[in-house]
């Protein structure tokens, strides 16, 4: 396998936390958002849509979303179980995945990159180049606060963001708590449960690559 990473970025991290939770050790190549390598010829040859992670499978597979990531690794790799053990807890990982994608990465992603100057004219990643938006700022900047409190909300009635363990909800979640320190976001010092949930994964050793 071959995993194309970058260092800087939140989603690289998310896969990058679920291979080292299944103990793997996969060859990897850092791919520079900074320096614009993934719109170079040569890594558009492996993901034509220039956007990281990728994961190139042994037996030749391309996979360039977070969840095909997982879903392969976790399919070949079971142990320990990350996307749920049960047909409800895999219901509920997938499920809580996306409500954190759509309600916390993607309004966290829109506040930066329609604000800061590394993104002007790159506010959506990939090959096509798109102009920032002043007022998607505004709403995303406006959407990540409110899903501090909604994940609050979750965390006072669960140990963990879809189960009672550990899953990739909780890396994804992790990730994007983590990456909003971009747009000046903090977990409010009110938000105790999140708090406790936050300090106790930002100890897993996945967390500190």
């Amino acid at each position: 396998m071959l995993f194309y990473d970058c260092s800087t970025a939140p989603n690289p991290r998310r896969a990058r936390m679920f291979i080292a939770e299944k103990g793997l050790e996969i060859e990897t190549r850092d791919i520079s958002i900074a320096k614009g390598e993934q719109l170079s010829d040569e890594f558009k040859k492996v993901n034509p849509r220039a956007t990281i992670p990728v994961l190139v499978t042994d037996e030749g597979t391309v996979l360039t979303e977070n969840l095909g990531i997982a879903a392969y690794l976790e399919a070949r790799f079971p142990e320990p179980p990350l996307m749920g053990r049960t047909p409800d807890e895999k219901g509920l990982v997938l499920m809580w995945n996306a409500i954190v994608e759509q309600q916390g990465g993607a309004p966290i992603a829109e506040a930066l990159r329609n604000t800061h100057p590394a993104f002007k004219d790159r506010a959506i990643p990939g090959p096509v180049n798109y102009e920032q938006l002043p007022a998607l700022a505004e709403r995303g900047m406006d959407r990540a606060k409110r899903f501090f409190g909604f994940l609050e909300e979750r965390l006072e009635e669960s140990p963990f963001v879809a189960c009672d363990h550990f899953t990739l909800a909780d890396i994804s979640t992790f990730v994007f708590v983590d990456f909003a320190r971009v747009i000046k976001l903090r977990i409010p010092e009110e938000n105790t449960a999140t708090l406790a949930w936050y300090n106790a994964i930002k100890e897993r050793p996945s967390a500190q690559l």
